[in-house]
């Protein structure tokens, strides 16, 4: 009796623990970015916390967080190979996330319903992982703006 309930709080850990951390990423990342350039406050991640509302609310974040990331990259003169950076990455993930849903909700076919999913975590950690890169590369560049400053302070003597 007691093993169900012990495969469902680690089924519950494996899931909410990368979770939280996932968040956590998301929320430094925003925090790094200048008020000036982010389209959402750090906390408003944490929303995602709520079940259904986060299925849309995914899909402002990711929106956001690029537009905050393409800002503030401009304001640091940092140069940019995606247009909008991780957002195709991140609203893909999202509807093969809920094409995922409906497959396996139906249960037409199980087979491809666990493989969408499959795809669904694979794209999640890419998705993170790229998130990261730009919050580090951010913050590695983040005295550019000072650079500039001081040009053209040196400039105007």
């Amino acid at each position: 009796m007691q093993t169900p309930v012990i495969f469902v709080w680690i089924v519950l850990l494996l899931i909410f623990v990368p979770g939280i951390f996932y968040l956590l990423t998301l929320q430094k990342t925003l925090r790094i970015i200048s008020p000036l350039s982010r389209m959402m406050s750090p906390q408003q991640v944490w929303l995602l916390l709520i079940p259904l509302f986060n299925i849309i609310w995914h899909f402002v974040v990711v929106s956001r967080l690029s537009d905050s990331i393409k800002n503030e990259c401009i304001r640091l003169h940092i140069p940019l190979k995606e247009k909008k950076p991780a957002y195709l990455l991140g609203i893909g993930i999202m509807c093969l996330y809920l094409f995922a849903v409906i497959v396996n909700e139906t249960g037409v076919t199980p087979i491809a319903g666990g493989v969408l999913t499959l795809g669904c975590y694979a794209g999640w950690i890419l998705y993170w992982i790229r998130i990261n890169d730009y919050r580090s590369l951010i913050e590695e560049n983040r005295d550019n703006f000072l650079l500039d400053a001081e040009r053209e302070a040196e400039g105007g003597e």
